[in-house]
């Protein structure tokens, strides 16, 4: 507003000087003026339009960010999880191809012994340790969500059971790889594997638990990640 109002003195005054300019020529003026003031008037007006509208589009990309990733791992929600993987399977069963994939549960065992022992910032940054871990670990259009306040997801579209075993494996040695380590010393991390497979329609709720199931059954480090098997429907 104050550019807008510096602009219509500056145009006023500019008028006036053409007026004492050309006096015999007043129509020649008047038009000159008109599109001079339109023009010093709407330029500031449309520029701050152009920043506003910056400025919102920057809120609502802020807005989305917040609504699908966690704000400690940088990974999806669970809430977009799901979505992505029932989108996944509902477009492939209408492309009439293989709608096949592996969901894996990680479960970190010692999640809340951190808590309390050191503090829940020390074991959000376990969290965020293992996010970046199993980030690096996964393939490329592999997704990654936290699932709950100590567990992550993975899905594997059009993935073997040999892939997921691979990946298991990896995310295993690095994480046995890897120091943590609190104010008062080293910190002891252990988790627990688990995943299904299904090759067909399948509800995300169902293959969550089914994986959470064999994570916290027979997931823990002494074993190869155990993935079980979905019936086809």
């Amino acid at each position: 507003m104050l550019g807008t109002l510096c602009a219509m003195v500056g145009s006023v005054g500019l008028l006036l000087l053409l007026n004492l300019l050309m006096p015999d020529r007043p129509f020649l003026v008047g038009f000159v003026g008109a599109a001079l003031v339109s023009a010093f008037v709407a330029f500031p007006l449309l520029f701050a339009l152009q920043l506003n509208n910056s400025a919102i589009r920057k809120m609502q990309e802020n807005v989305t960010q917040a609504a699908r990733y966690d704000s400690v791992t940088k990974t999806l929600n669970g809430t977009a999880f799901a979505a992505a993987v029932e989108h996944f399977i509902d477009r492939r069963k209408h492309a009439a191809t293989d709608a096949g994939g592996i969901v894996i549960a990680v479960i970190v065992d010692t999640f809340d012994d951190i808590s309390r022992r050191y503090g829940p910032q020390w074991a959000d940054t376990v969290m965020q340790s293992l996010a970046s871990i199993i980030q690096s670990s996964v393939r490329r259009d592999d997704l990654v969500a936290r699932l709950a306040t100590n567990e992550l997801g993975i899905f594997l579209p059009g993935a073997t059971i040999e892939d997921a075993h691979d990946i298991g494996t990896r995310i295993r040695t690095r994480l046995s790889e890897a120091t943590f380590s609190a104010d008062s010393g080293p910190l002891s991390v252990a988790i627990r594997l688990g995943g299904i497979s299904f090759d067909g329609p399948a509800d995300f709720n169902q293959l969550r638990q089914l994986a959470d199931q064999m994570a916290i059954e027979r997931g823990d480090d002494s074993d190869e990640i155990p993935i079980v098997v979905l019936p086809a429907a």
